[in-house]
């Protein structure tokens, strides 16, 4: 059913096809510490020939629980040139949700920062290898953690003492064959691992060369990474510009003022960015805003949440035309892509189909639907590795139709083909018989001048079967309540629309990577009823 990746790259602009799959050109920091390429991935092939000496084989996992540092990156190289799963660990998470990837991964080898470990120890499954890296001290003092976890438990191996005994892997052959097992957040039960098929060396060059002109990398390139590199975009972002021989600056954690900093100080010419770094970038005091030298950025991507209209006009009005929005999932890839012309001119829209990819729309009976229908948004495999769920295939069957998969964003397509999503399927309100789609009343707050953050959802109702609940963050320092809201929104969408209660909050949970938690704002009203939160 897939066509083959090389097909598909061989259509896509070649002056933008990088030719080798590895290059060397650049360097990779954190903070002060600076080392090239060339002897970040030296590092990198002796730790691939370690882990091999500790049973690690090709198809096989490692799990990686860091946060953004040198050491991650070499973990993934040296992962790749193994020809063995990276499993990026969202550290969040609790020890035991970690275990329960840990297990059902079949993780080989535990790569990780030493204060991550501490509450982990006891969950550990029997007979896993553990190597460790000190947390360094700016990784430290952006997340509070206090200096003792820094050392190394006598339990475990040292990373530095790991790398040192042993001589670099040569063969790279393997490298791009198989990416990292991203496991996707469950709104229920246990998060499922995302396993692509491993590709064979030619193929898996092309799809490298692919991957890199969705995100315009090429050689030379200089990039931040903004957001944890234990999200699936983050992830394949950061591979697409080390195997391309980018220079890549990294941020222990999301930092507004010092992102621009960065972009003036080195040179910055890519980023990878998300909506909710986008309002904080804005909310900076205008003379922050405009204290840095951004004139070197050529190419600037958002994806993974949704972007309020608001916020995207004010950022193209301030960088110019170099944003650009994708339409994606673990599961299939980034499939659309606009520009900044692309959406001004269709406001909302997340783009067309890439060259090879399809985008369909289904109705709940099944039909497919036409223009301007809105209905659940099924995508084609075409141009990526197909994929299965770890342990789960019954689940990955579940989600295909005729070949094409959904990940349940609701949307429609018009007529020239741009896809507009709408919501998600589980967020969607059904309020006395009539759908209500959250994330419009979402967008619709974001233009409140009080509004830092909300979130829509829906509660039970005895009458209605829900109604419309907003949780609203609001500015310090711009008075506003229910009522006021209650005007603003009814001036932009239907009556029905409104919320009937607005919930005031000091912080809406979402994860670094700007995805609402909705789950957990849920949880108290449906606690004990049938539907499914």
């Amino acid at each position: 059913m897939n066509q083959p990746i090389k097909a598909i790259a061989k259509r896509c602009t070649p002056s933008m096809i990088v030719n080798s799959t590895i290059a060397h050109q650049g360097h990779a920091s954190i903070g002060e510490r600076r080392v090239t390429l060339q002897a970040l991935w030296d590092r990198g092939a002796r730790l691939a020939s370690a882990l091999a000496r500790r049973g690690v084989c090709e198809d096989q996992a490692v799990a990686v629980l860091m946060r953004n540092d040198l050491c991650f990156l070499e973990a993934a190289i040296a992962t790749a040139m193994l020809g063995a799963y990276a499993v990026p660990i969202n550290w969040h998470q609790t020890g035991e949700e970690i275990a329960y990837i840990l297990r059902d991964a079949d993780i080989r080898v535990l790569l990780a920062h030493t204060d991550l470990l501490a509450n982990l120890r006891a969950s550990l499954p029997a007979g896993m290898a553990v190597i460790a890296q000190p947390t360094p001290e700016d990784i430290r003092q952006a997340y509070g953690a206090s200096g003792h976890v820094s050392e190394v438990p006598m339990d475990v191996e040292a990373l530095e003492a790991v790398i040192a005994d042993s001589a670099p892997m040569q063969d790279r052959s393997r490298v791009g064959t198989r990416s990292s097992i991203v496991y996707t957040s469950g709104t229920t039960g246990h998060p499922k691992g995302v396993r692509r098929f491993a590709l064979p060396p030619e193929a898996a060059r092309a799809f490298t060369s692919l991957t890199q002109q969705w995100f315009e990398v090429r050689p030379g390139i200089r990039t931040v990474m903004a957001g944890p590199m234990y999200h699936s975009a983050p992830n394949t972002y950061m591979r697409a510009v080390l195997y391309a021989g980018g220079s890549i600056a990294l941020m222990p954690r999301f930092d507004a003022a010092e992102l621009l900093a960065l972009i003036e100080r080195e040179r910055v010419t890519h980023l990878h960015l998300v909506p909710t770094m986008m309002v904080r970038l804005l909310r900076l005091p205008e003379a922050v805003r405009r204290r840095h030298d951004l004139s070197s950025l050529e190419f600037v991507i958002h994806g993974a949440a949704p972007c309020a209209l608001d916020i995207k006009r004010a950022m193209i009005d301030w960088w110019g035309p170099i944003i650009h929005e994708y339409y994606g999932a673990t599961e299939t890839g980034m499939v659309t892509r606009s520009s900044s012309e692309e959406w001004m001119a269709r406001p909302g829209t997340v783009g067309r189909a890439w060259p090879g990819r399809e985008v369909r729309i289904y109705g709940e009976d099944g039909r497919r639907l036409l223009a301007n229908e809105v209905g659940e948004v099924y995508v084609s495999l075409q141009g990526v590795p197909n994929f299965t769920y770890q342990n789960a295939d019954a689940q990955r069957a579940d989600i295909d139709r005729e070949g094409f998969v959904t990940n349940g964003d609701v949307g429609y397509l018009d007529a020239e083909g741009y896809l507009f999503i709408v919501d998600r399927k589980k967020d969607m309100v059904i309020s006395g018989g009539v759908n209500i789609y959250p994330a419009e009343i979402e967008c619709a707050l974001a233009g409140h001048p009080a509004v830092v953050d909300s979130a829509v959802i829906g509660v039970p109702d005895e009458e209605f079967g829900e109604q419309v609940v907003a949780f609203v963050r609001p500015a310090e320092d711009v008075p506003v309540d229910a009522s006021a809201l209650e005007g603003f929104l009814r001036q932009r969408i239907a009556g029905f629309k409104v919320p009937r209660r607005f919930v005031f909050v000091r912080e809406l949970p979402r994860d670094e990577s700007g995805k609402l938690v909705k789950r957990k704002l849920r949880e108290p009203y449906w606690a004990g009823r049938v539907r499914q939160v």
